[in-house]
């Protein structure tokens, strides 16, 4: 063999080598191709296992908006089948009776919305939660949740109604007992002691507490039922404000306040306000100033023209509130730590009161405070506020829709 045919066999079996390395490597690859494959698959599965299996419903719409996914909670929810819609662009979906509310909530771009209450038919509700799907800054879609929350509304419902026919059944006898008690207190039934005078004054005082209890849970279960704001005319706020101011003048002096009126340089112009509701939000914030001031402290009264907003304030050099319990101030039934030592006394549900009126109102309620040295409210709505003529609903912190096919 030449020299020139052996350096051609080595050459050929170098190729041949190197090929069937490359073989090798490819081999190699496959396979890893392959599991990987598997394990995605098998991922896959998992994840389509969760979805269909989920208890909430899922829709999920891809970046162009086109309808992706459905799971079977969501199908029974609808009453729609998934090869019915997968595919379908947004603006197709709000034509089918069904879709068209919540398509009408996402609108043509998909947004974050948290936590709306939607009262599809009589009985089903859904809490609805819309997450956008970002990675990195790109955009793949849109995920929303649906909660059924049917049995929690329910439990709610009966709760309202059993506290709203408790408080009626109460507030009879204890209107009774008050004008009972009224008519002896006035001599109106014969002649008393000064000794039987002081205990009949201090039995009137506690029924008038029970009244005003009665009276506040009956407020929490109209605004529970939606059914809270009944009268809106259009009315000056400065001279509601001023009334209130008045009724609390003789507190205001036996404890020795320094009392001040801020008043408006110019005079504010009408609102649209349900007057006795506004009257019992300011009488709420007033009473929590004076109530929780020490005698000789000072309260100051606020009331302000910003531009298409008017503001009112109420600040006071009361106990303040730890600003650890600051998330609660109006929640239902809540009292500070501070307030319940110094004071029994109170509900707890002043506050929360106040805050469903004035969001009722389209306004806005907020406050600064610092233990042991005051605290501020405030509240603000727009001069160009709307009423309907219904009655307006007020859901708390959550907001309540009907949703008709």
């Amino acid at each position: 063999m030449t020299a020139k045919n052996k350096k051609i066999g080595k050459e050929k079996l170098e190729a041949i080598r190197k090929l069937e390395e490359s073989r090798k490597a490819l081999m190699n690859m496959l396979e890893d191709v392959e599991e990987a494959r598997k394990r995605a698959e098998e991922e896959r599965n998992k994840t389509l296992a969760i979805i269909t299996n989920f208890t909430d419903g899922l829709l999920v719409f891809d970046k162009e908006g086109n309808f992706s996914l459905i799971n079977p909670q969501a199908e029974s929810f609808f009453g729609v089948k998934a090869e019915e819609i997968i595919g379908k662009p947004i603006l197709e979906l709000s034509k089918i009776p069904n879709f068209a509310p919540i398509i009408n909530l996402l609108g043509k771009e998909i947004k974050g919305v948290y936590r709306k209450e939607w009262l599809i038919k009589e009985n089903l509700t859904l809490e609805v939660s819309i997450v956008p799907m970002i990675s990195g800054e790109e955009k793949l879609g849109g995920l929303v949740i649906l909660h059924d929350v049917t049995r929690e509304k329910m439990a709610e419902r009966m709760k309202t109604e059993f506290v709203s026919l408790s408080a009626h059944q109460l507030r009879t006898p204890l209107a009774a007992i008050k004008w009972t008690l009224r008519m002896l207190l006035d001599g109106d039934l014969g002649k008393i002691t000064e000794e039987q005078k002081d205990f009949i004054e201090k039995t009137y005082e506690s029924n008038e507490r029970m009244i005003n209890l009665i009276n506040d849970l009956l407020d929490v279960t109209r605004i529970e039922e939606g059914k809270y704001l009944y009268k809106p005319i259009l009315a000056d706020i400065e001279p509601i404000v001023q009334f209130v101011i008045d009724s609390f003048k003789e507190e205001i002096e036996r404890k020795k306040l320094k009392f001040e009126f801020k008043k408006p340089k110019r005079k504010l112009p009408k609102v649209m306000l349900d007057v006795e509701k506004m009257k019992l939000a300011i009488q709420n914030l007033l009473d929590n100033a004076i109530r929780y001031t020490k005698p000789g402290g000072e309260i100051s009264v606020s009331l302000r023209d910003l531009e298409n907003k008017i503001e009112f304030s109420v600040r006071d050099t009361g106990v303040g509130i730890p600003e650890n319990q600051q998330s609660r101030v109006f929640t239902n039934f809540f009292r500070a730590a501070n307030v319940i030592r110094m004071e029994t006394e109170g509900s707890g549900l002043g506050l929360f009161i106040t805050k469903n009126i004035i969001e009722a109102h389209g306004g806005k309620i907020w406050f600064e405070s610092k233990e042991n040295i005051g605290t501020t409210f405030y509240f603000t709505f727009g001069i160009l506020n709307y009423f309907d003529t219904s009655p307006t609903e007020v859901k708390g912190n959550s907001e309540k829709f009907l949703l008709k096919p």
